[in-house]
């Protein structure tokens, strides 16, 4: 690693604030530092190996399997990262980078190839989920923002489908985006909890941006700022007669029920219906046991409700074995975060998935990293393929990580080709149809590798010939 720090110089206060939003002109410079000092080496040197380098997780943070997500962010900044006049002039006032290797950061373009596999596909630990063939200099150029996509996508889609599953086919929303690490995290948490199973978000612009059906109800605030909790709860029925959610724990959550009954009447006498409760404090068992009982009284059962307030896989699956009556979730920190915490126990370790991009092959040659100081880190030289199988009972039973010239029969090759000399090659579903093909590949995943307490490993088997390479 480079350590000769390179501070930016220090300009004037600026007369306005910066919004920070990363745009596309300037994503070539989503990159570590060392990125550009080695590319400038290789350039002195005149390296223009070509390389293979793959994405893979060497260990899961919670669970034994993971859902593959980010590759369709991480394919358009490829495809489109250019090095801009603006971007070139501003690294050259800096004075570390020679003037010739910028000049050659002017014609950059990707013209590798890529193979992946797709979103929504369910991977393990030691797989090549992504294998990128292209000049050297080139590859490392998105090494740092492809890390950041997948690890980041493909650990909240993770996350929201252990959620969904100990939901037990009852809808999961992401409320995550006001906790999310950071604004890029809360749009595509959104995005990757959808890939996961959830139903919808409560984040607007996710809506917009990638069609994903967005929900919301009331706040405290609103509550507060009328004279009584009733005076709200019709404020809000009137304003949305035919989608009317009410947050009933503002004071006092069973009275907040009792009001809820009075409006829900009111409504009927005017033809509508109240669609929801929503509890987000205190016990949640037995407040949604009482607010059921309360509802039922008042012969309102079609009211569902929905419950929120530091929810993950681990709460809702002990509130659905204690027979809450609760009607769907809304989930926000620990799934926004990809919390790898266990609420139940307290155990837990960093909200973050460890991929890696390693090269493992360089002009046709295999190369690996041995780490003798710490074996674990060693990577398995050379191009890959995984080969998936299936028993009789179509459920996944092996898969069989293989040289990419050498096929096995009775598998089914997982990495499709997505970019063939620069140029897209594949087309991208939309996320509608990712998250089925996800829901498909988890129920063909046998139960004994997705419980949420001592999970099963799922047979992952190296071929031989690659680690003696």
């Amino acid at each position: 690693m480079n350590t000769n720090a390179k501070l930016p110089e220090q300009t004037s206060p600026s007369t306005s604030p910066k919004s920070a939003l990363l745009t596309e002109s300037e994503m070539a410079l989503f990159v570590d530092y060392y990125q550009l000092t080695m590319g400038q080496a290789d350039f002195k040197s005149q390296n223009d190996a070509v390389i293979t380098a793959n994405y893979y997780v060497r260990k899961i943070p919670q669970g034994e399997y993971l859902v593959a997500a980010g590759l369709e962010q991480v394919i358009h900044c490829i495809l489109n990262l250019r090095f801009t006049d603006d971007t070139l002039n501003w690294l050259a006032e800096r004075g570390e980078l020679s003037e010739d290797y910028l000049e050659s950061l002017k014609d950059f373009r990707f013209d590798g190839s890529i193979y992946a596999v797709p979103e929504g596909t369910i991977v393990f630990p030691n797989e090549p989920i992504i294998n990128v063939t292209g000049r050297s200099r080139d590859v490392q150029v998105f090494e740092t923002y492809l890390l950041c996509v997948m690890n980041f996508q493909t650990l909240i889609a993770t996350k929201a489908s252990r959620i969904v599953r100990a939901a037990r086919g009852k809808p999961v929303f992401d409320f995550g985006a006001r906790r999310a690490h950071g604004r890029d995290a809360g749009i595509l948490a959104a995005r990757a909890s959808f890939i996961g199973g959830a139903s919808g978000t409560s984040l607007v612009l996710a809506g917009r941006y990638f069609n994903i059906p967005y929900v919301g109800t009331m706040a405290h605030k609103f509550v507060m700022e009328r004279p009584t909790e009733v005076d709200a709860f019709r404020d809000y029925a009137n304003a949305f007669p035919h989608n009317t959610t009410l947050l009933i724990d503002t004071y006092d959550t069973l009275e907040g029920a009792k009001n809820a009954c009075i409006v829900a009447h009111e409504m009927e006498a005017r033809g509508a219906r109240l669609k929801a409760v929503r509890l987000d404090s205190g016990d949640l068992l037995s407040l949604s046991k009482e607010v059921r009982r309360i509802l039922h009284a008042e012969r309102l059962n079609y009211v569902q409700i929905i419950a929120s307030h530091d929810l993950d896989e681990f709460e809702i699956d002990n509130l659905l074995k204690e027979d809450s009556p609760i009607d769907g979730f809304g989930v926000g920190t620990r799934l926004a975060t990809g919390a790898n915490f266990n609420s139940r126990t307290g155990e837990g370790g960093p909200s973050a998935l460890g991929g890696v991009f390693k090269s493992v092959e360089r002009d046709g040659i295999p190369v690996g990293k041995q780490s003798l100081d710490e074996p674990d880190k060693a990577t398995v030289p050379g191009r890959k393929q995984i080969y998936r199988q299936t028993d009789s009972n179509g459920h996944y039973c092996k898969d069989c990580v293989m040289h990419w010239n050498e096929p096995i029969s009775g598998g089914e090759p997982l990495l499709i080709s997505i970019v063939k000399d620069g140029n897209l090659v594949y087309n991208f579903p939309n996320l509608t149809a990712i998250q089925a093909r996800a829901k498909t590949e988890l129920m063909k995943l046998d139960e004994s590798h997705k419980v949420l307490i001592d999970a099963k490993p799922y047979p992952v088997e190296i071929n031989s010939r690659l680690k003696t390479e």
